[in-house]
């Protein structure tokens, strides 16, 4: 586990800190979270590499500096119910859970679901709900939430996921084509609910959320 330690304290510091990443709880989580737990067993060693690594059911484990990236635009305190789309590995979440007072995450495939959920429990994150359905429906028996991650690209923000979005609250998602995608942050503005404010946070890649408001399969 010490080897390990050693990783995410090179991986933080090389990789996220170096790259403007300045919020000092994201940076804490990522050097304390194990990412080497979320990937399959001959992938361990590429586990803090600078790159996203395959999970398996053609999903990804996201790259660490983007985890990072999407993680201090959310502006989390501690007291946030967050709502994320696509578990995949359970990796993002598991960041989440150490910084809000509770997760609502949705995959779709529910052999990733299960893993992610029994390596969450591993970790003592008991502030995670997972549910395995169509994320681009969200949660809305447990909206509003006050911070909505998408992990997955889609061509438009889902309209049900800005419908559960707080005011005040912000949306952190890429949008845009299928190979291709640009990183959006929006934040529901407190006194006019009905506006949103967009930032652009840089070009991304991710796979594809399939689903009502996204792709097909």
């Amino acid at each position: 586990m010490d080897r390990y330690k050693k990783q995410r304290l090179r991986m933080v510091e090389g990789q996220i800190r170096a790259r403007g990443i300045s919020d000092e709880r994201v940076l804490k989580a990522m050097e304390t979270i194990p990412r080497h737990l979320f990937v399959d067993e001959g992938l361990i060693a590429s586990a803090y590499s600078d790159n996203p690594l395959p999970i398996g059911e053609r999903q990804t484990i996201s790259q660490p500096y983007i985890v990072a990236l999407m993680t201090q635009a959310l502006s989390l305190t501690g007291k946030e119910r967050v709502l994320e789309i696509g578990t995949g590995s359970g990796y993002q979440t598991a960041i989440l859970a150490s910084l809000c007072d509770r997760v609502f995450s949705i995959e779709r495939i529910a052999s990733l679901a299960s893993r992610a959920r029994r390596i969450l429990d591993h970790l003592n994150f008991y502030n995670v709900a997972i549910r395995v359905g169509d994320g681009s429906w969200g949660w809305k028996e447990e909206a509003p939430f006050d911070a909505i991650i998408t992990t997955a690209a889609a061509p438009r923000i889902p309209p049900y996921l800005i419908e559960q979005l707080a005011p005040g609250g912000r949306l952190v998602a890429p949008i845009g084509g299928r190979d291709v995608q640009t990183l959006y942050k929006m934040t529901r503005k407190a006194d006019a609910p009905d506006e949103l404010l967009p930032e652009d946070l840089g070009g991304c890649r991710f796979v594809s959320l399939i689903g009502e408001s996204g792709w097909k399969e």
